[in-house]
């Protein structure tokens, strides 16, 4: 809340899901199948998102701004330590 230029409003983790694109599975998930998306807010700001389905909803677990120094290939690839 103190970070303004790094809050995310529902429309745009919406818009993410909507347009975005998976970049990874976990089907393992202790909450259930759930992926990562990669979209795009306001100004193509990236957002990533991880979301689960569920019966009746989609859970969504989080939603972040990925940090520039853990991905490259325009976020869609982590960088392994």
């Amino acid at each position: 809340m103190s970070r303004p230029d790094r809050m995310i409003s529902t429309s745009d983790v919406r818009k993410a899901i909507e347009t975005g694109e998976i970049l990874e599975y976990y089907p393992e998930d202790v909450r259930g199948s759930s992926c990562l998306i990669l979209g795009r807010a306001e100004k193509e700001r990236p957002i990533h998102v991880v979301c689960a389905p569920k019966d009746d909803y989609l859970a969504v677990i989080t939603a972040y701004i990925p940090n520039e120094a853990l991905w490259t290939d325009e976020y869609r690839t982590r960088i392994k330590k």
